[in-house]
């Protein structure tokens, strides 16, 4: 039986970006741009922001769009800062964008992309 290994990542960052719904592929095109090599997007419905934003005046819409990038500690700010200015998070009711450390996540590398990491070790 062939032995299967399991590459660790321990150096990388969870990004994960909520907005309104229609802006997702603004951001994840400026996260691949930022150096992202893909997103995960999907649809949710958003309560309780709306009730309170009404008030001032702001229409909130309910759906939302969410991206979730996974990028090496030493991109993750360039990735975030560009994920924020192109989602407008600057901009009340946009949504919003935060990092989570992972202690560690396994996927498929290539050996010869290992065989250069470890070269620069």
């Amino acid at each position: 039986m062939k032995r299967r290994e399991i590459t660790v990542l321990t150096d990388v960052v969870l990004i994960t970006c909520i907005l309104q719904r229609g802006l997702a592929e603004d951001v994840v095109t400026a996260a691949r741009e930022a150096g992202a090599q893909g997103a995960t997007t999907y649809y949710a419905r958003g309560t309780g922001v709306r009730e309170r934003l009404g008030l001032l005046g702001i229409t909130v819409d309910a759906e939302k769009e969410i991206i979730n990038v996974l990028v090496s500690n030493e991109q993750a700010d360039r990735v975030f800062e560009q994920m924020y200015l192109a989602g407008q998070l600057d901009t009340p009711a946009m949504g919003i964008i935060f990092m989570s450390p992972l202690i560690k996540a396994a996927t498929y590398v290539p050996k010869a992309v290992l065989s250069k990491l470890e070269n620069l070790e």
